[in-house]
């Protein structure tokens, strides 16, 4: 899946325009995840120096994005960068989500459900074409 992340008061606690403490286990559950496949989009409304720095952070610990703040990464053909559209993502991880951000193992767990769910449901889809005229 594609997972659009934001940076502050998500992986790092709110200090903005400073960088915060990181979140306990956001970025070991990024990792993880990008480790089982995902491709993270570092979505942002920090720019300039500011972004720069949140990015070199983020490096520091062992955390590369797929893209940043676009849904390609180096502004490819489908980029929607400075469009103004949404990023496409499958999922996105905010801490303004209605409700709040739950703990990052929460937010694993939800994931990885959700990505069996829809393995589910391609094998389902796969299966009913084979035995389907």
């Amino acid at each position: 899946m594609t997972i659009a992340v934001d940076f502050d008061g998500t992986i790092v606690e709110h200090k903005y325009p400073k960088i915060g403490k990181e979140k306990p286990f956001a970025i070991d559950t990024l990792r993880s995840l990008q480790a089982e496949g995902h491709k993270l989009i570092l979505w942002t409304a920090r720019e300039g120096e500011l972004l720069e720095e949140a990015i070199a952070f983020c490096k520091r610990h062992g955390l590369e994005f797929y893209a940043v703040n676009d849904s390609v990464p180096n502004g490819g053909l489908f980029s929607n960068k400075g469009s103004g559209a949404k990023l496409l993502a499958d999922i996105y991880i905010d801490d303004r989500n209605l409700g709040g951000l739950p703990e990052w193992g929460e937010i694993y767990e939800i994931i990885c459900h959700k990505q069996v769910s829809r393995d589910k449901k391609k094998r389902r889809t796969r299966r009913f074409r084979l035995f389907s005229r």
